[in-house]
């Protein structure tokens, strides 16, 4: 643990923040997931579960928790998958 009064600011500030990416691309996960099965299963709503997983893969982009090429590669799969 740092004794300086900014680093252990910046510690905490890091542990924070490295929660919410974790979070974010989890949910990023989770609704490739379901829009995945809901094009196997050829579901009702797997429009809407399709445009909420772009949605979330663009967030995680532009957040720069994946590369730029990885979500349009994502999104390219979950559009051409439908």
């Amino acid at each position: 643990m740092p004794n300086i009064k900014s680093a252990i600011k910046r510690v905490r500030k890091t542990e924070t923040t490295e929660l919410k990416n974790i979070s974010q691309k989890n949910d990023m996960r989770s609704a490739v997931k379901r829009a995945k099965q809901a094009i196997e299963s050829n579901a009702d709503n797997k429009q809407e579960l399709i445009s909420q997983a772009v949605k979330r893969i663009d967030k995680a982009s532009q957040s720069h928790l994946i590369h730029s090429n990885k979500a349009d590669r994502m999104k390219s799969k979950l559009m051409s998958a439908k």
